[in-house]
């Protein structure tokens, strides 16, 4: 009864059409689940097609039943140091066939594996990320163990050297994990200067990655290129989408464009697939992007010689949460609808629906969620809440992404709730100036940022575009208040880690470029 009362009183706001199409739009279709935990899936492919290559890294190769040999060999090991379900073992190394071995491992011992870059994370963050998930166990390789920091009562293990050791090793039966215990644990970057670890369940990966369209028609015999940092969630549908559906994984070296050349499924963010030409990669047959918003441009170009899905979703929501099958003769490129047995609520800022077609917050719910913030109840009591359109004890998610519905029941993404800033006491979304600058010829990637209360910059990439001629495009579709006093061309935006637009770069950049003193050579020296 309290949850009735409270599902009528959130739905208060909306006529009767709008009740029917909150309802309508908001439910992404209900569909099962072939297995409760993704490696499962692995294990189904690797009994199936023990010969077929499961992954390739600069000229090696490892076979579906080597894979799961070694995974299991691994796994025993881990158990042999307490390692069981609810621990977390970390994984600092880097892309490589190790790292898919002490991945598996990790999940075959009913843990849930934590992954960093050792050739990007600082050694304050390793440190953090060890200390936080209390991990038994580092697992690295030999030529890491540098770099993996000292002290702690965790045994460090380089993967590479237990692949190499011919000794058998007992396989006990393990306890298996239940779907509800984490999967993998992910650190996002935080408000406190702390990133904030995200625990993401077996129930949520299985539920984006065996429905479809998450599982992205992936297929025995297919190639997916592995391309993104190990730490950054789509990486988890690059590797676990692969080997799950019995795919070679194209684990890449140093560059990407080599890997996704005999690829057939791409998975990037749009900065990072924006360097990339569909002309020079013919094989590539399905194409998803997320993590930031894609131009309309680039959707256009990808989507007339491939599917391309356009999604999007916090680490929080697992990866993604909505996905668009974007076609160029589409009215207008979109997020798409909610993914299988998940849930999307466009609310106002009393966590009320938002009439159809009214902006609003993006909430989540559903199969995605994920189980919170590692040790942090105060944080996920702020960004999770129960879910009255739900109910039965469900939670959702509080996205801070702004939305709307179209009339035909896809959601419009509006930028971020801290992507917008005031400027001359108006209220900007930065996300709507640089839309302006992308829709421009010879524009790929643009970004704009607040330098102070009565100024935005903006910066285009590659370097060709007139910044008078973007100014008066912003001029001709805005407000005057947010149009760029400086529009800057760079070769290449700068880019974080994970492949998407380093917006405090850029906001760096701007800064200096304001004073006096700033000269051409130290934009150029910025852009390489």
């Amino acid at each position: 009864m309290p949850e009735i009362r409270a599902l009528s009183h959130a739905l208060r706001r909306l006529d009767g059409h709008d009740r029917r199409l909150f309802r309508a739009f908001g439910q992404g279709p209900l569909r099962p689940v072939p297995h409760t935990h993704i490696h499962h899936a692995f294990e189904e492919q690797a009994a199936r097609r023990p010969l077929a290559i499961a992954a390739e890294h600069q000229g090696a190769t490892i076979s579906y039943g080597e894979l799961n040999r070694q995974a299991e060999r691994l796994a025993a090991l881990l158990a042999g140091h307490g390692v069981g379900p609810g621990d977390r073992v970390c994984l600092f190394l880097r892309r490589s066939i190790p790292m898919l071995v002490g991945l598996l491992a990790t999940l075959k011992a009913g843990a849930a594996y934590v992954p960093q870059d050792v050739g990007t994370a600082p050694a304050a963050q390793l440190d953090h990320v060890r200390r936080a998930t209390r991990a038994r166990v580092v697992l690295t390789e030999s030529r890491h163990r540098d770099l993996v920091p000292a002290g702690g009562d965790h045994a460090v293990l380089a993967v590479d050297e237990v692949m190499a050791d011919v000794v058998c090793l007992d396989l006990p039966t393990r306890p298996a994990a239940d779907p509800d215990e984490g999967c993998y644990v992910l650190f996002t970057s935080g408000t406190t200067g702390r990133p904030n670890g995200v625990t993401v369940t077996h129930r949520n990966v299985c539920n984006l990655l065996l429905t479809q369209p998450g599982d992205l028609g992936i297929r025995p015999g297919d190639r997916v290129a592995q391309i993104l940092n190990i730490a950054f969630d789509m990486a988890a549908w690059e590797i676990l989408g692969a080997l799950s559906h019995g795919a070679t994984l194209v684990i890449r070296g140093r560059e990407i464009a080599r890997a996704v050349r005999d690829c057939h499924v791409v998975i990037a963010t749009p900065t990072i697939l924006s360097a990339l030409d569909p002309d020079r990669c013919r094989r590539i047959r399905t194409v998803a992007v997320a993590g930031e918003p894609c131009p309309r441009a680039l959707a256009d170009r990808w989507a007339r010689s491939c599917a391309f899905y356009n999604g999007c979703g916090p680490t929080e929501t697992t990866i993604v949460n909505t996905m668009q099958l974007h076609r160029p003769s589409a009215a207008r490129l979109t997020i798409g609808r909610p993914t299988p047995n998940n849930t999307v609520y466009v609310l106002d800022e009393r966590r009320r629906p938002c009439p159809i077609g009214e902006v609003g917050e993006m909430w989540a719910g559903g199969a995605g969620v994920s189980a919170g913030y590692l040790d942090n109840p105060e944080l996920t009591g702020e960004r999770y809440a129960p879910d009255p359109f739900l109910g039965a004890g469900r939670l959702m998610f509080r996205t801070r992404d702004l939305g709307r519905w179209t009339p035909d029941g896809e959601l419009e993404h509006l930028g971020r709730t801290d992507d917008q800033v005031k400027v001359r006491g108006f209220r900007v979304e930065l996300d709507s100036v640089s839309a302006v600058l992308e829709s421009l010829p010879g524009c790929a990637r643009a970004a704009t940022v607040k330098l102070d209360d009565r100024t935005l910059v903006s910066f285009v990439s590659p370097g060709g575009l007139s910044p008078a001629t973007a100014r008066r495009a912003v001029a001709a579709a805005l407000p005057y208040y947010c149009v760029p006093a400086a529009v800057y061309a760079l070769d290449a935006l700068p880019r974080t880690s994970r492949g998407k637009i380093d917006k405090p770069a850029l906001l760096r950049l701007a800064a200096r470029l304001a004073e006096p003193a700033a000269h051409a050579t130290e934009l150029h020296g910025a852009a390489s």
